[in-house]
């Protein structure tokens, strides 16, 4: 199905308002009406990915193109639960507003619920122009900034695995997994996806025009991937944002839950995150690549790939950034918890895929799928921008099998060493943003303080009778 929003989108440009350009905010509206939509969805990330979002009546659109939609600040701050983390710009500031506008270069029609299209918005000071600098995306957009500044721009390709369940009153947590069978490793049709669930997703999410490219059964059960095309790195970022949303949007349309948690089960595996980068010159030149080089891999490539190793103590506070999330790492669960590199090796934590010139690239496996796409992204890009300005040197690629803390430094093993990684990285932060950063890392240390405080069903079983 064609989207009939076309004449209105340019994926990746990033326009904010009507006229920049793209169509005036007048034929968008009747261009929406004659497509039999009468609600824009818009929406916005907020500083864990999740979707925070107001309906708007069409008619309305022109207004809000003009004035924004007031939402308060602290939604970003807010936890998974509800409650407000006490930042001094949300809670300390008396709950202040930021404006949200609609970027209409993003409107879609979602093909799962008729009439409704969505769109991505930008946050801004309530009343000036200047971005809010917590925003995921003008985090992400600084980052390609700076590294536009020296003539390249970053290409990045998502790929992200979840699992679905379905209700189960005799569970714990009221769900298990949905297709349940050992081995259906890599599998496509109703052999481990009984419903065809895979297939209803793939087709909606072709619809709406986020670039999927294809899917299947993943390792666990119940454990689907679903893989994006590649593009510009916030364009990527926006797709993958807006994937994660729609697959657990689809899925509760027939009752079931999907979960990019990094690690729902004791008895599977966890679900990754990994973006596949390449950087491209003014010309559209892939500067990665090296014909005559060492492995085809140019002296930027390498520099970006020390960049990254360099900066991966405090990249696992972005691709990693929940306590669950490092319950994923370990020996032998393809999940690197060391820092290393390899050509065409997925025990490695950067792999180099075996293609050359054009197709050169690093694929980061650090990342879990709770990551926020666009602070990931951004990291890694920020990282690999740090290893070319340094002209960081990378140690020889792994060889062999690389669960082997002997021959290279671990990670991070719990999220509080994680943010500290982060809050020392000073490099790294200042291109982020400071602002950012502080409230990244004061959000996430109230969410450590608070799980530190919760007596779990573990300690319950572990203690309770024999203690």
């Amino acid at each position: 199905m064609s989207n009939p929003l076309d004449g209105a989108r340019a994926r990746g440009a990033g326009h904010q308002h009507a006229g920049r350009g793209g169509e005036p905010v007048e034929q968008v509206v009747e261009r929406l009406a004659a497509a039999g939509i009468d609600v824009v969805r818009v929406a916005y990330p907020d500083l864990i990915g999740t979707e925070r979002a107001r309906d708007v009546l069409v008619e309305r659109l022109p207004a809000v193109m003009e004035h924004g939609l007031a939402f308060c600040r602290a939604v970003y701050h807010t936890t998974p639960q509800g409650d407000v983390v006490p930042l001094p710009e949300g809670l300390g500031a008396g709950l202040p507003d930021i404006r949200v506008v609609p970027d209409l270069a993003t409107l879609a029609p979602l093909p799962w619920e008729p009439g409704v299209a969505h769109c991505l918005g930008d946050a801004f000071e309530p009343h000036v122009t200047d971005p809010c600098p917590e925003g995921p995306r003008e985090v992400l957009r600084r980052v390609v900034a700076a590294l536009g500044e020296t003539g390249l721009t970053a290409v990045a390709g998502p790929e992200l695995e979840y699992f679905l369940c379905e209700p189960d009153p005799q569970s714990p947590t009221g769900w298990r997994r949905y297709g349940d069978a050992p081995g259906n490793v890599y599998v496509a049709g109703r052999k481990g996806d009984p419903d065809g669930h895979l297939l209803s997703t793939l087709r909606h999410l072709k619809d709406y025009g986020i670039g999927a490219t294809m899917g299947n059964h993943e390792f666990c059960g119940g454990q689907f991937e679903i893989n994006l095309d590649h593009s510009e790195a916030v364009d990527a970022a926006d797709r993958a944002f807006r994937f994660k949303a729609a697959v657990k949007e689809i899925a509760r349309t027939g009752g079931r839950l999907a979960t990019f948690m990094a690690k729902p089960f004791n008895d599977e595996g966890g679900s990754g995150f990994h973006v596949h980068l390449s950087l491209c010159d003014q010309t559209g030149h892939n500067v990665l690549a090296g014909e005559q080089d060492e492995h085809g891999l140019s002296a930027t490539a390498r520099h970006a790939v020390a960049g990254v190793l360099a900066h991966a103590p405090a990249l696992a506070a972005l691709f990693n950034p929940t306590i669950n999330s490092y319950k994923r790492f370990g020996p032998d669960t393809l999940a690197p918890w060391l820092i290393d590199w390899g050509l065409d090796n997925r025990s490695a934590m950067v792999r180099i895929p075996p293609e050359r010139g054009a197709g050169t690239r690093l694929e980061v496996r650090l990342g879990d799928a709770t990551a926020n796409p666009y602070l990931g992204i951004a990291g890694l890009v920020a990282a690999a921008h740090l290893g070319i300005r340094d002209k960081l040197e990378c140690p020889a690629p792994l060889e062999g099998y690389g669960y082997d803390a002997e021959r290279s430094p671990l990670l991070p093993a719990d999220l509080p060493s994680a943010l500290d990684a982060l809050d020392a990285d000073t490099d790294l932060t200042t291109v982020l943003g400071e602002p950012f950063v502080r409230a990244f890392l004061t959000y996430k240390r109230d969410e450590v303080e608070r799980f530190q405080r919760y007596v779990t069903d573990w300690e319950f079983r572990e203690y309770a009778y024999h203690l």
